[in-house]
């Protein structure tokens, strides 16, 4: 700045005026230039490249990074030599727009999921890294053979519910860690993500939850969780929804609560103890006899034309079952 007032003095008041923007323009554009490359730092040691969201292939490029999510947000995944997936980021988690995008009937993207080696296993999902319903593609750089049951009922699915109840959350990585070079199927997930100011780190392995419990005696020997309550049926038509206990214990559902996944829709238990071996029905009264507890009397808690999962959380929130229409 002190070369542009030295220059000043020896112009006329118009052609000084003149430089000084032109100079001026220079500096800020140059400026600009230098921010990004400063955001491109993380980049360094990989290769950007752009892959389809919807690319159904299995393989991954080595050290490589690829922007993951949908439209306009910039997810990043990277891959270390072995063409393992280690890292994905987001500086912020946008939500999905039903109404502003082109989502399918079944709540996702694309009709399927990329074919990461391990996935054909009948216990691994295809589990995405960023959910369809937090914005990410389907392809391999946000695809990982994950257990089944964690991806539908455990961490991950906590996750997933908890982000997007907030609205989106801020700061997301995802680190993913391998028990040797030569498998595409992951041994342990870290997430760190802000939300609502508080930073939150979840860490959990790639095992089914429901095992590791009974090893631990938390679970009976079906699976289920201790109390064995479970949602037992879902007519969204009828619009009603029922819990049953088949346990031998009765079961304090207080501060329980139903969600309804794709509307959003929350049921929270009022003090209420479910017998053993009992079942109770929450819906419409206006469609609907013999209901323990009325929900959104003719308001319409279940979408019939798309899917619309219940989920069930414990007065903890913990997610306890998950009945997929």
């Amino acid at each position: 700045m002190s070369q542009i007032k030295k220059l000043n003095k020896h112009m006329p008041g118009r052609e000084a005026v003149l430089l000084v923007l032109i100079l001026l323009s220079l500096f800020v554009f140059s400026g600009c230039s230098a921010l990004n490359v400063l955001n491109k730092l993380d980049f360094e040691g990989y290769t950007l490249i752009e892959v389809d969201g919807g690319d159904l292939s299995g393989e991954r490029l080595p050290n490589v990074v690829v922007d993951i999510g949908f439209g306009d947000r910039e997810y990043y995944a990277f891959t270390n030599d072995y063409g393992q997936l280690i890292k994905v980021t987001a500086e912020k988690i946008i939500l999905q727009d039903d109404d502003k995008e082109p989502v399918l009937d079944t709540g996702r993207y694309y009709p399927d999921e990329a074919k990461v080696p391990g996935t054909e296993s009948p216990t691994l999902d295809e589990g995405h890294v960023i959910a369809d319903s937090l914005g990410g593609v389907s392809n391999a750089y946000n695809i990982t053979p994950q257990d089944s049951t964690l991806n539908r009922h455990g961490d991950q699915a906590y996750i997933e519910k908890v982000i997007r109840d907030a609205g989106g959350c801020s700061d997301f990585t995802a680190v993913i860690t391998y028990p040797s070079t030569t498998t595409q199927i992951p041994s342990h997930y870290s997430y760190t993500y802000t939300l609502k100011g508080n930073v939150i780190n979840d860490e959990f392995d790639n095992v089914n939850p429901d095992e590791v419990n009974q090893g631990l005696g938390l679970t009976s020997q079906n699976g289920q969780n201790s109390s064995s309550v479970t949602i037992s049926e879902l007519d969204k038509k009828a619009e009603y929804i029922a819990i049953k206990n088949a346990g031998t214990s009765a079961v304090d559902l207080t501060g329980w609560k139903i969600v309804s996944v794709r509307g959003n829709q929350t049921f929270t238990f009022p003090a209420f103890i479910l017998a053993a071996d009992a079942t109770v029905k929450i819906g419409d009264s206006a469609t609907n006899t013999g209901l323990g507890f009325h929900w959104l009397d003719g308001g319409g808690t279940w979408n019939n034309s798309e899917s619309d999962p219940a989920e069930l959380y414990d007065s903890t929130g913990k997610l306890i079952d998950v009945y997929h229409d």
